[in-house]
């Protein structure tokens, strides 16, 4: 647990910062020598969160989640720390990550009645991005023990109070689960309430590990089982770690036990507890396995996943294909293109180079897959955060979690769709990736961003900044060479180990479309002939009506009905246009000219 220390933690004249803050709040400058660098810090993020200072209101949520691991490892000590304080006006207060109170316990009356009124109280959050600088956000967004006192708070209804936030990492994986806080009345303030805080801290977090253990320990019994039960490849995987055995570290390439290890990942969101699960994969080098998870659990929590795999179970033919032929430039990115590679070659360059790096492309290209695939072959056991910045317009607390991220130690960041956050949003988020591209504790962090190509938007300029080099991902369209072998990729992972191929007729319909979905689109029309087409070969009747479409834009609803019922009416006479336009209540005029607006190609 980090302590805090140094000048920085010392009481402040409360008169100067008074005036200070006056001065910050009206827009003139604060003296810097009068106000604690840490709490000036935190006064700039709230103003650029646009935080109100002369009112508090916050956001409630009526059900928290009080039964996880850090609650239940927190509430004895927490408990017998609310008896040791009885006669002394402090709260002790826990939080989530986000600055969602959990839990409060208060002595006295007085105290407790002041906290109700400015909204501390559990189901409402104190992050900084609701509440300005105040001990529980201002901690959890420096990622270390924070005190804040009387006047230093960013809202004048908290000036009254004195309040020690210190973070909460998990024991293992190092990642913050909560904040705990001490707060107080201001007169009352003494220097030992941060000490007393991160005491706390450390005794909530030795609690975890000690529970944490308990489920380790049952990961690495029954991968120890597996491996005398059977012959071959087993591997583990907890939230925090990866147990590999002699025969996986011999007999795999790295770029298959990536592969597999990011399989494994997968299964995990869809097992229940206790279950198992067959998974047939094909591999980077072009070897298929088959891979048996069963999920180890305690109680009804998850602990961990312990694999076996066998090499050369799953059918390799698929599409006419022996899945051997399969290129991969990267782990589980299908493709070999001249195109295709450079951009992925370019991409694993920047990587390795440790510059920041902003990706474009259109939608369904495969922007995040192939940052995915770059952390997996360079580094597989690195912490990988993605945070979308598209959920940013639905959820308040969208920002503070992205600032909690960006400093609770991860290895690697991707922010999606930064160019569907508003103006204010790209000036917070600016602001964040500055403070930690300044920060040398965040040295080694890496950090990519995704948008589309072609927005135009000017005031993503600022942002773009702090990244030196971007990289455009083809469309499919300009990489048509990829499309057998993606199709060939995609009907192996849906055949759930049934063969289906695909007709040349088909195939060349696929080819002839424009694809202004992209890969996604692929495998969602993939997906959709797989509902009826399970075994055998795909043939063109078999092609949903959007992929005899060569228009090289995403049409809206009414005209892709339009569309799919000129299709079905051209298919259903024959190819011939006259019969089809009768059908359908068109003049031959009109069915020719929708015909050539949304190029439609007819089977045969």
């Amino acid at each position: 647990m980090a302590r805090s220390s140094g000048l920085d933690t010392i009481p402040p004249d409360a008169k100067d910062v008074a005036v200070n803050r006056v001065r910050f709040l009206t827009a003139e400058p604060a003296e810097p020598s009068r106000v604690r660098p840490s709490i000036l810090a935190s006064w700039r993020r709230s103003r650029d969160l646009s935080v109100s200072a002369d009112k508090i209101e916050l956001p409630y949520q009526r059900d928290p989640d009080i039964d996880t691991p850090l609650t239940r490892s927190a509430e004895p000590i927490l408990r017998h720390l609310h008896e040791q304080l009885n006669g002394h006006a402090v709260s002790i207060i826990l939080t989530d990550p986000a600055g969602l109170v959990l839990s409060r316990r208060t002595t006295d009356a007085e105290l407790e009645r002041h906290l109700d009124h400015v909204l501390l109280a559990p189901g409402f959050s104190y992050a900084e991005e609701f509440v300005g600088t105040n001990g529980i956000g201002t901690a959890l967004e420096a990622g270390s023990g924070t005190q804040v006192f009387g006047h230093e708070h960013y809202a004048e209804n908290l000036e009254t109070l004195a309040c020690a936030g210190v973070p909460i990492h998990d024991p293992i994986s190092g990642r913050t689960v909560g904040a705990v806080d001490l707060t107080c009345w201001r007169k009352d303030a003494e220097s030992l309430l941060l000490t007393l805080a991160e005491t706390t801290a450390e005794q909530i977090c030795k609690a975890m590990l000690t529970d944490s253990g308990v489920r380790e320990f049952e990961v690495l019994q029954a991968y120890r089982r597996t491996c005398r039960r059977t012959t071959g490849i087993v591997f583990a995987l907890t939230d925090d770690a990866v147990m590999l055995n002699d025969h996986a570290r011999s007999e795999l390439d790295p770029a298959d036990q990536a592969a597999l290890l990011s399989h494994a990942g997968e299964a995990v969101s869809r097992l229940g507890t206790g279950r198992r699960q067959s998974v047939g994969v094909i591999l980077p080098t072009g070897a298929s396995a088959r891979m048996y998870c069963q999920q180890v659990s305690v109680g009804t929590e998850p602990a961990g996943l312990v694999v076996h795999v066998k090499v050369g179970e799953t059918e390799a033919r698929v599409s006419g294909h022996r899945s051997s032929a399969l290129r991969m430039p990267l782990p589980g990115l299908i493709g070999d293109s001249p195109l295709w590679r450079r951009v992925c070659t370019q991409i694993e360059g920047v990587f390795t180079s440790g510059d920041w790096l902003a990706v474009d492309g259109e939608p369904g290209v495969g922007k995040l897959a192939i940052l995915r695939a770059v952390q997996l072959r360079r580094q597989p056991a690195r912490r990988f955060v993605v945070l979308d910045a598209a959920e940013a317009s639905s959820d308040r607390h969208w920002m503070t979690e992205c600032r909690r991220q960006l400093t609770d130690d991860p290895d690697t960041v991707i922010i999606q769709h930064v160019d569907m956050l508003d103006a204010k949003g790209l000036r917070a988020l600016t602001s964040a990736l500055q403070e930690v591209k300044r920060d040398p504790a965040h040295a080694r962090l890496w950090i990519a961003v995704t948008l589309l190509s072609g927005g135009g938007r000017t005031d993503l300029d600022q942002l773009l900044r702090l990244f030196p080099t971007t990289v455009e991902v083809p469309p499919l369209r300009l990489r048509l060479e990829d499309l057998p072998p993606l199709v060939s990729f995609f009907l192996a992972k849906l055949g759930h180990g049934s063969q289906v191929t695909c007709s040349p007729e088909a195939m060349r319909l696929l080819l002839r479309s424009s694809w202004p979905g992209n890969v996604d689109q692929l495998h969602h029309v993939l997906q959709q002939i797989g509902l009826h087409r399970r075994s055998g070969t795909i043939d063109a009747e078999d092609l949903p009506a959007e992929t005899l479409s060569m228009s090289r834009r995403v049409l809206t609803r009414l005209e892709s009905m339009e569309r799919d019922a000129i299709v079905r009416g051209l298919t259903d006479s024959g190819g011939n246009k006259v019969a089809a336009a009768r059908s359908l209540g068109m003049s031959r005029a009109t069915i020719y000219r929708k015909i050539h607006e949304y190029g439609i190609v007819t089977p045969g």
